[in-house]
């Protein structure tokens, strides 16, 4: 099936205007500017909202009737363990053979364009942007009144905090201008509790040992340009200064390696040519849509691995660690056999050469962007959950949100934004659970199929795209501290681990870090 052109177009056809907003007879004489007002609403269009709370992009129905008494249950059905989701991995196989032999999971392809360290950047770009700890699961919400607590830009507060000022316990007691860091016996390893807790603004980024293993990386390359700075003769507020180089490194990370991997540089280069058709929120009043943070961007849930290498010889015996992203029987042990947070080992350390290409060969890759979750994430422990609530399986709770946020249907966005829409003839599995739900998809199934039937799993597609790029871009063109508003022409000053100036890639802030493999010397 073929993506319809309208998508790398400035403008929207009139048809898929008319359809978006469910055209009838009267809806004829409507201008396209007049129909994208009835489908765009009036915080995305630009009228003032909160920028600590929710909100949404499009003023569509929601994807099924909420009274219907069994629709909670059909969608717990569809993500429930051993359903249609749910890859079913062959998790008796251990850890190590469901990375060297991937053909045991046929239904958990691998993602041969991205690298398995794309998945855990994601999710650390997500924590940045987004955190709601207050609107029930499954119980219908106005997002205007649930709060974000994180800001909406991408400017690290997940990181920061509110500075060494406002939060010192993150920082160096010694030497504010840096981070707290403490060893977890061959590396280095977030500053921790006695009972493990990480001390970091956000507890999410202690969920599992890559994530964990970010932040801390974060954490060394802010000190490392601090130093960076003071060699270079920095005077004057070296803390704020460092902050903002590390901002803008990571902005263009964003912009420059991760974007154009998940949605695609033609759509990356379209949305910054042509401008955000949807997401156009007023200056400073920019917020996190529900259909982004309830549906589009959880497409990364699809990419998570069963099992990881976390590192080529963290072992006692110098032997690599594998392990379960989570595994059950981790619960409640001092050093897990899993790959789960809040746990300190010398073994537990993250070798980037695994999730990253270093150019060793030991990269490895992430999982296709399908309808297919791995298993693992069908059992998740309770540090995963930061509400706490039931159910334990991630695609039940990815589509209860749906209900959460009366988020329309993928189809209707589809018609709305002006692509080609996915029909109930690509959704056969869904039929099982009634309510029409092969015609009228919950966005978050629609978004994981539509890359998988129109981009082959390598990439988000029609819908996604145009949702993740233009919320992603919208943030950095609408925050006045970005570099992309406050000097589009800036380029990358940091040296690139080859030498030079100009670019830089993940691969370039782990080196300057010194979390490569060279600087670990593994």
């Amino acid at each position: 099936m073929r993506q319809s052109t309208d998508d790398s177009k400035p403008g929207l056809s009139r048809r898929g205007f008319l359809a978006g907003v469910g055209a009838g007879t009267a809806a004829l004489t409507l201008t396209p500017a007049e129909a994208l007002a009835k489908v765009v609403t009036v915080q995305a269009g630009g009228l003032a909202t909160a920028p600590d709370r929710f909100g949404r992009i499009f003023n569509i129905a929601p994807f099924a009737d909420f009274n219907a008494p069994t629709l909670r249950q059909a969608l717990m059905s569809m993500g429930r363990p051993g359903g249609v989701i749910d890859a079913q991995d062959p998790l008796q196989e251990g850890p190590i053979r469901l990375i060297t032999n991937p053909e045991l999971s046929p239904n958990n392809l691998d993602n041969a364009a991205q690298t398995a360290g794309i998945t855990f950047l994601g999710q650390f770009i997500d924590h940045d942007l987004t955190f709601d700890e207050t609107s029930p699961l499954g119980v219908p919400t106005a997002p205007e009144q649930s709060p974000n607590t994180r800001t909406p830009g991408l400017d690290l507060d997940t990181v920061y905090g509110g500075g060494p000022t406002a939060d010192p316990q993150y920082y160096n007691p010694s030497d504010p201008a840096k981070f707290r860091l403490e060893s977890g016996g061959r590396f280095e390893d977030l500053p921790r509790l006695p009972n493990r807790r990480a001390i970091i603004p956000d507890p999410r980024n202690d969920e599992n040992l890559m994530i964990s293993g970010l932040h801390a990386a974060f954490l060394l390359f802010h000190n490392r340009v601090v130093d960076h700075l003071r060699a270079s003769g920095q005077t004057g507020n070296v803390f704020e200064a460092a902050r903002q180089q590390v901002r803008w490194h990571y902005q263009w990370i964003i912009l420059r390696e991760f974007l154009p991997l998940i949605i695609g540089p033609t759509v990356v280069n379209d949305i910054l040519a042509n401008g955000r058709r949807f997401y156009r929120p007023a200056q400073g009043q920019q917020f996190i849509p529900v259909e982004f943070q309830g549906a589009a961007y959880r497409f990364g849930h699809s990419q998570v691995r069963p099992s990881y290498r976390a590192n080529l010889a963290g072992n006692a015996d110098n032997t690599p660690f594998f392990g379960f992203v989570f595994d059950p029987a981790g619960q409640g042990q001092a050093d897990p056999v899993d790959l789960r947070g809040e746990a300190r080992a010398p073994r537990r350390f993250i070798g980037w050469q695994t999730f990253f290409d270093f150019g060793d060969g030991q990269v490895r890759p992430n999982k296709r962007i399908d309808t297919k979750i791995s298993t693992p994430l069908f059992n998740l422990p309770l540090i995963a959950i930061p509400s706490g609530d039931a159910p334990t399986a991630l695609p039940q709770r990815n589509l209860l949100r749906h209900i959460t946020w009366s988020i329309p249907s993928g189809q209707n966005i589809a018609r709305a934004v002006g692509v080609q829409a996915l029909e109930s003839q690509h959704f056969p599995e869904l039929q099982q659970f009634g309510h029409g739900l092969p015609a009228s998809t919950p966005l978050w199934y629609y978004v994981l199929k539509e890359a998988e039937v129109l981009a082959g799993g390598v990439r988000l597609a029609g819908v996604g795209a145009r949702i993740v790029g233009e919320v992603f871009i919208g943030l950095l063109q609408l925050d006045p501290s970005s570099f992309l508003r406050t000097n589009p022409s800036w380029r990358p000053t940091l040296p690139r681990r080859t030498g030079g100036t100009g670019d830089f890639r993940m691969v370039d802030l782990l080196t300057f870090a010194r979390v490569d493999p060279a600087s670990r010397g593994q």
